[in-house]
């Protein structure tokens, strides 16, 4: 089975209580899980990239000397 569509089982799952709190929102609104996708993947971009911006400006010889 494809990650990606064990990952969809996974969230689609628990849709029957969620539909009990969303108002205005269905439980599996393509668009929420789009939104949702796109705002975690911008999320984790930016924990990855500002830390490797950071490393890439250390030079390697300063940086192996210091240990």
């Amino acid at each position: 089975m494809d990650l990606g569509a064990l990952e969809l089982a996974g969230a689609l799952a628990p849709s029957r209580l969620l539909s009990s709190l969303l108002y205005g929102v269905q439980a599996t609104d393509p668009l929420t899980f789009a939104g949702v996708v796109l705002l975690l993947a911008a999320v984790a971009l930016a924990a990855c990239y500002l830390p490797a911006r950071r490393a890439a400006r250390v030079d390697p010889i300063i940086a192996l000397r210091y240990e």
